[in-house]
């Protein structure tokens, strides 16, 4: 199986004006009035967020998960609900990795719940089979790709990532709320797609074979080895790296599809594997490659937070 990373093909700039012609002109209403449910693309911009937040439809939800470091250097996750309550965008409701979007008891942060949960959490937020949801985070997107992944995860399609996130909206002056939307309880059905999470077994079988390749999306560094935030250093054999921050520019949005297109290679059929630390860059990689056109993806939720704690799983050190 081919490396899926790559860094020598020239950018190849592609302008297609008349298909973002088409897809202007192309509205919800006549979508709606043509009896088919209103697609979304699965990254959206603030300003296709803006022209659409009145959509009937449209279910805003933030994502926002914050990370602090406390006076000895100790990193920590805390819910983002205080950060959304001190402002959001008009209209969205707060996605609650902390709370019912995680599975209780478990000694992992950010483990998979149950589907059941899952839904029960989205009907209660206002998702139903018809909504397009729109999702955002405060800080890198990560945490709005995670959820992107869960709903696709259950078989729901129509969801996207916004381009920047909540740092781009601000920056832009738009409109910020500190109101919590009351909207009915949704009627969402479930398709789960088990192929799109990968169990620890499967992960173990890619080590010994090439049925599978392996994506660690964590820092180069932490790959190397150099510092570890879990109980062993390195990754696991035969991966490769794509530090999931890497798909951001210094504005906090995602590449141009050719700049991503510069980074992952590889058989767009190819099954492979992205893993990080709790499952939630390794979703933001993921998230990339589905843009991208793999057919093929998926998450390892435990990650290394899960792999490292058995003695029995190998790590590596040796880079490619």
């Amino acid at each position: 199986m081919q490396k899926f990373l790559h860094h020598n093909i020239p950018i190849c700039l592609v302008l297609m004006p008349l298909l973002a012609l088409i897809t202007a002109c192309t509205t919800s209403s006549a979508l709606i009035e043509s009896g088919k449910p209103p697609s979304i693309d699965p990254l959206v911009s603030t300003q296709w967020l803006s022209e659409h937040l009145d959509d009937p439809d449209l279910i805003v939800l933030d994502c926002t998960v914050l990370v602090e470091q406390d006076e000895k250097g100790s990193i920590r996750s805390v819910s983002g609900q205080a950060s959304y309550n001190a402002g959001h965008i008009p209209s969205a409701g707060f996605a609650d990795l902390f709370g019912d979007l995680s599975a209780e008891n478990s000694a992992l942060e950010f483990t998979l719940p149950e589907p059941e949960k899952f839904v029960a959490a989205m009907r209660a937020l206002g998702v139903s089979d018809n909504s397009r949801v729109v999702l955002y985070d405060a800080n890198y997107s990560v945490w709005a790709a995670r959820v992107w992944w869960m709903l696709r995860w259950i078989g729901f399609d129509r969801v996207a990532v916004l381009n920047g996130g909540l740092s781009a909206w601000k920056a832009e002056n738009r409109a910020i709320s500190t109101a919590a939307p009351d909207r009915p309880a949704g009627q969402l059905g479930v398709v789960i797609r088990p192929e799109l999470i990968a169990l620890q077994d499967e992960v173990l079988a890619a080590t010994k074979n090439s049925n599978a390749a392996l994506i660690d999306a964590m820092p180069s560094a932490h790959y190397r080895g150099e510092f570890t935030m879990y109980t062993r250093s390195g990754h696991i054999p035969g991966a490769t790296n794509m530090p999931a921050f890497n798909l951001l520019d210094e504005g906090g949005y995602f590449r141009s599809d050719d700049e991503l297109d510069m980074m992952l290679d590889g058989d767009r059929d190819d099954r492979a594997i992205t893993y990080c630390g709790g499952g939630v860059s390794a979703s933001a990689v993921a998230f990339t490659m589905y843009r991208l056109g793999f057919t093929d993806v998926a998450v390892y939720m435990g990650s290394l937070q899960e792999w490292t704690a058995n003695p029995a799983n190998p790590m590596s050190l040796n880079v490619p």
